[in-house]
């Protein structure tokens, strides 16, 4: 088994490569005139179960465009270079959200993520909190596994919450499934009751109204649960209803930073209490003075190295002795 990781996502992937206790394999990036590039191993992965650590979040350094064909490259030179079996650990897969479609001849670009990954040799994708898991699921044609954040915030919310009496808030309908995840897992942690509420959405547009909050959060400490932060809009308006609905205290939790210059509006604000994110994606250097004043980071990087070593483990009980 060998894990390796482009330089766009070498702090996570050395962060999994630790959890793991290990090192990740050597390779080698080159740039080239043109914005071209290249990525190749450089040790032997002949009939070797490879892993590749590539958040997809484009960033002021490299867009998800180049991100993906980094990843979508290197896994093909891996198949040209023998290895049996190519995992793409993706925690932020690019396009996740462009995922059906809403106008006439609108792409689905999830779909065509998939066919690319499957054309490039990956065998299995591996993914953190997909923005809509029936799409993902049907755009994939290779296995794939779905990770949940639920697990990486539950202990930290917990201890935040101390007694309180807990409520967790989808900031919109769509997103309840998720909210009902994280709440069965604040249940075994805190061993109390835990209730559920959402927030009334309504797009039309690209203009988004309705604050209505489904639920009683008076004097309650509310979880507002998400798949991710862009803009902050969203977030910051299921705070601000929270707040006028008298919750005791308000926490935001989101598997992807994938802030925008906007989201400083959220810390600014000051309606959340602690706003806390994974590290599938580096934060951006402008929200990093938040650190610490308002906004937390959970590291994936122990359920990543766990989930690598459990499918490894499972290859190598499926495969002969070579």
């Amino acid at each position: 088994m060998l894990v390796f990781a482009p330089k766009a996502s070498l702090q996570l992937g050395t962060r999994v490569a630790e959890a793991m206790e290990t090192s990740l394999a050597r390779s080698e990036e080159r740039e080239f005139d043109g914005g071209e590039h290249k990525m190749r191993p450089m040790v032997d992965v002949c009939n070797e179960d490879v892993y590749v650590v590539q958040s997809t979040c484009g960033d002021s350094n490299a867009s998800a465009n180049d991100k993906l064909c980094r990843l979508l490259f290197f896994a093909g030179a891996l198949k040209d270079a023998g290895a049996r079996c190519v995992t793409a650990i993706t925690p932020y897969l690019a396009y996740a959200r462009k995922d059906r479609r809403t106008q006439a001849r609108d792409p689905v670009t999830t779909r065509y993520v998939g066919t690319l990954m499957e054309a490039a040799g990956i065998d299995r994708v591996v993914t953190l909190e997909i923005h809509n898991e029936a799409a993902f699921d049907n755009a994939f044609r290779c296995p794939t596994v779905r990770l949940e954040a639920a697990e990486v915030f539950a202990a930290d919310i917990a201890k935040q919450a101390a007694d309180q009496p807990v409520i967790v808030m989808s900031p919109d309908i769509g997103g309840v499934k998720r909210a009902q995840r994280l709440r069965e897992c604040l249940l075994r942690t805190l061993s109390r009751d835990v209730d559920l509420a959402f927030l009334e959405k309504r797009r039309a547009s690209g203009v988004v109204s309705g604050a209505t909050v489904v639920g009683d959060l008076k004097g309650r400490a509310v979880i507002i649960y998400d798949d991710m932060i862009a803009s902050g809009s969203t977030i910051l308006r299921a705070c601000e209803a929270a707040r006028r609905a008298d919750a005791k205290a308000v926490y935001v939790a989101a598997a992807h930073a994938a802030f925008l210059p906007t989201a400083t509006q959220l810390f600014e604000a000051r309606v959340a209490d602690d706003v806390l994110v994974t590290d599938s994606v580096e934060l951006h250097p402008q929200f990093v003075r938040w650190l610490g004043a308002g906004l937390r980071v959970c590291s994936v990087a122990p359920l990543l190295a766990r989930t690598i070593q459990e499918l490894a483990g499972h290859r190598s009980q499926a495969s002969p002795p070579r």
